[in-house]
């Protein structure tokens, strides 16, 4: 039997956590789960409500110790050094990030990454991916300052995110066109006719052009602003560097840019029960060494060997 332990993000202004209480109350092995003091107290519930479940209740540098480490943003945790030969589970993105996976193969760690985790052809993790979009768009109007009420706005891919996206928009009123890949061509053509530019794509890795380069930017209207929820650097807004909480824009060309990557920390109680719902239904089978085929599938490192080729081609290893 394996023990999980939880922590508390570290990353700036992450509130989201990996599971709630009631959905503690569904796994079997209560017992071996370990959690950070204090896990519950941005969602309402406290230590002694985790012990009164069966739970355990440690401090941060104790929950090293467990076999498995859960964290929603566990590939941005500076303590993964600290995690070394333990399995770690969370969002890692690692294709896209050569430091993180080297710091997984150097550490020894094995990783069950949430991106890569479906059920069918359905991310398991689409509703926080729709909050996503509609949580950029919300915080983005407000670093804007301008309503979105009759503005004409295009978004980039059709997925969950850009759905989220789509939605919060049309109650804001303004004017929705949605350009998926096959029509990626018509939005080039005439992209200075939109005030708001959502990006929503997933950017394909071995792509090396991108949709808005940086010489449009002098096509664009005047003052209007790019929301890139995908937070892709130089991907498919070529002018994209990923932002933070504290300071979510800047402008380049007269253009501002939103980009912070982990926007469902605004609405992040909603984003975390979408989250355990899914979580939870893994736990027990990890805790038991159960085979699992969504979690075989999402296993992207072992005991510090890559096995995801995608990594491999994407790194040039």
């Amino acid at each position: 039997m394996k023990t999980v332990g939880f922590l508390i993000s570290e990353k700036e202004n992450e509130n989201r956590r990996a599971i709630t209480m009631g959905d503690i109350d569904k796994i079997k092995n209560k017992e071996q789960l370990y959690f950070q003091k204090g896990y519950g107290d941005k969602l309402g519930f406290s230590d002694d409500d985790l012990i009164k479940l069966g739970c355990k209740v440690v401090e941060k540098e104790d929950i090293f110790s467990c076999d498995i480490i859960c964290d929603p943003k566990i590939g941005d945790s500076l303590d993964l050094d600290k995690m070394k030969d333990k399995t770690i589970f969370g969002w890692i993105h690692a294709t896209q990030n050569y430091d993180i996976t080297q710091r997984c193969i150097d550490n020894k760690l094995t990783v069950y990454a949430w991106e890569k985790m479906y059920d069918g052809n359905r991310h398991i993790f689409y509703k926080n991916n729709q909050i996503a979009g509609q949580a950029s768009v919300l915080h983005a109007m407000l670093c804007y300052g301008k309503q979105f009420h009759g503005l004409n706005v295009a978004i980039l891919g059709n997925g969950n995110t850009s759905i989220g996206a789509s939605n919060i928009l049309h109650k804001l009123g303004a004017k929705v066109e949605i350009f998926n890949r096959k029509i990626e061509k018509n939005f080039v053509k005439e992209m200075e006719k939109f005030d708001v530019i959502v990006n929503c794509v997933l950017w394909d890795v071995n792509r090396k052009d991108h949709i808005v380069c940086r010489s449009d930017l002098k096509r664009l209207k005047r003052n209007s602003l790019i929301i890139d929820v995908s937070c892709d650097k130089n991907g498919a807004i070529e002018s994209c560097i990923p932002t933070t909480v504290e300071n979510p824009t800047y402008i380049e060309e007269g253009i501002m840019h939103y980009a912070v990557d982990h926007t469902p920390t605004f609405l992040f109680k909603d984003a975390t029960e979408s989250i355990s719902k899914e979580v939870v239904k893994f736990l027990d089978d990890m805790i038991e060494g159960k085979k699992n085929v969504i979690l075989k599938e999402a296993l992207i490192i072992e005991n510090g060997t890559i096995i995801d080729d995608e990594i491999n081609v994407f790194q040039g290893r």
